[in-house]
């Protein structure tokens, strides 16, 4: 026996010498064990025994006031919950199969995926109240997606705070994995201002941290045959049929020509593009057109959301109180022939 195995040795004989309840609650690692020549069958696995540690309160209270929500929450332990995914109580019941579960988020999560999506339903269709269907839709989970939401949570710096289980898919269940988990924060957040507070300081909150990001919504939307789009549209709105006109051109007879046309409809320039060739100019003028009127934007002293008539009171949003002034806006026309990421077949 080398000098390293009888300090070994001496750290366990000190370890197990203090208390018996002491050696019960902090058991020592299987190095030590098998330095005292105990092979036991059930050695003590130390990575599922730390992970099933309670996070530090102070952690939890730092975490509250760096995101500015330490006055809505009496307690850290609403933090806590919040950060606790329904996977971690497969590890914990397996570390500690006599101690009382940890309450979960499951239900906060699915409470405040609710919320963010009607939160964001309603402000992205009243900013853009041309937008197609299914834009909207991407426009949406771009804003409030799981992605969204697992990027949003690590820079809130909630990594450290969550406890979790990765699991396999089953037949019944999908995969488990540590974007899913860290989504659920900003959800169980969500519904936690909403119970202690109100729906309108819930919708404040995602406003916030996620509807006030930029979102590249032009890219969203690729165009199967904008010309006849286009025609639709001017048809739809009983307007004058478009037409294309040349407005400037050079080098027509290089190796390097440039066309710029514009559509008209009457005396109303529509949209405006340039190209190579005639064709690829008129392409992108009535691409531009249609861009024009699919993301028409409402002035923001005229955006108005349905959830502003909820009162501003704590707890029951059904309470009596003073509810916000609303006017509903005009329903757009429907949906235009377009194509999304080059994934429609129009």
């Amino acid at each position: 026996m080398n000098h390293v195995q009888r300090r070994l040795v001496s750290t366990a004989a000190k370890l197990t010498s203090v208390s018996p309840s002491a050696a019960v609650a902090f058991p020592p690692p299987a190095a030590l064990r098998r330095a005292k020549g105990a092979f036991a069958t059930d050695d003590f696995d130390a990575d599922g025994w730390a992970h099933v540690q309670p996070v530090p309160t102070s952690a939890l209270v730092a975490f509250a006031n760096r995101i500015g929500l330490a006055a809505i929450f009496d307690s850290p332990e609403a933090i806590r919950q919040a950060c606790t995914h329904p996977s971690f109580l497969t590890l914990y019941r397996q570390q500690c199969p006599s101690k009382r579960l940890p309450k979960t988020n499951a239900q906060l999560a699915t409470i405040g995926n609710s919320l963010m999506g009607l939160f964001a339903t309603e402000y992205i269709h009243a900013k853009y109240p041309y937008l197609p269907t299914r834009v909207l839709k991407a426009t949406i989970s771009a804003h409030v997606g799981p992605g969204s939401l697992d990027s949003v949570a690590r820079e809130m710096g909630a990594a450290p705070l969550l406890r979790w289980h990765r699991s396999h898919e089953t037949e019944n269940t999908p995969p488990v994995l540590h974007a899913d988990a860290m989504a659920s924060i900003p959800r169980s957040l969500t519904a936690l201002i909403y119970q202690e507070r109100s729906l309108p300081a819930a919708r404040e909150f995602v406003h916030t941290y996620f509807l006030s990001r930029q979102v590249d919504v032009r890219a969203m939307l690729k165009f199967f045959n904008p010309k006849k789009s286009l025609l639709e549209m001017v048809q739809k709105y009983g307007r004058e049929l478009p037409k294309s006109r040349l407005l400037r051109e050079t080098g027509r007879f290089s190796n390097s020509p440039m066309f710029v046309v514009g559509i008209f409809s009457g005396v109303d320039q529509l949209g405006e593009g340039f190209g190579a060739s005639l064709r690829m100019a008129e392409y992108r003028a009535a691409e531009d057109a249609l861009m024009r009127v699919y993301l028409t934007q409402t002035p923001p002293e005229d955006l108005q959301l349905p959830s502003s008539t909820f009162p501003s009171v704590q707890g029951n949003i059904y309470a009596a109180g003073p509810e916000g002034a609303y006017v509903a806006p005009q329903i757009a026309p429907s949906d235009i022939l377009y194509a999304s990421s080059g994934r429609s077949r129009v």
